[in-house]
């Protein structure tokens, strides 16, 4: 199993997109639920020149895709998504070491991660610690667990 890292270009940001609403949905979420999260999933081109931004693919098939953003007092994870066939085989551990070298790139002192509460135990066993919530962009109403990682 091989599994590379590239920069994506503007023509795969639909495909990305949609292994963002398919990993999500992966977690038992509703029709409802997903429409309202469509347009936060979505990668635009203004992403590839604002944010770092990388495909994985695994035996030469998309598998996921991770965004990396600066923030004020470090970096966050804005998305994490691995395509639901390929849960469990390195896409996830492979595309969370990238975000950590993203955010050293940047000279962050910590990683900050807004979770779907499915993928909490995820971070956990990168060595992320749950640090509180916040709100969810999507979901008025909803909180989201907040995880942070440190760098340094």
């Amino acid at each position: 199993m091989l599994i590379t890292l590239s920069f994506p270009s503007a023509g795969d940001l639909p495909d990305l997109s949609a292994l963002c609403l398919r990993s999500k949905a992966h977690w038992g979420y509703d029709a409802v639920f997903m429409a309202a999260c469509r347009e936060e999933l979505t990668l635009t081109e203004t992403d590839l020149v604002t944010s770092a931004l990388t495909a994985a693919y695994r035996d030469g098939s998309l598998a996921g895709v991770a965004q990396v953003k600066t923030e004020e007092n470090g970096a966050e994870i804005w998305k994490l998504f691995v395509d639901p066939p390929h849960m469990g085989t390195g896409v996830g551990r492979q595309l969370f070491a990238w975000c950590v070298a993203e955010a050293r790139k940047l000279d962050a002192a910590e990683l900050r991660i807004e979770a779907d509460p499915e993928a909490v135990p995820f971070y956990q066993r990168m060595g992320a610690k749950i640090a509180g919530s916040a709100p969810s962009g999507s979901i008025p109403g909803r909180r989201l667990p907040l995880l942070r990682y440190t760098l340094r």
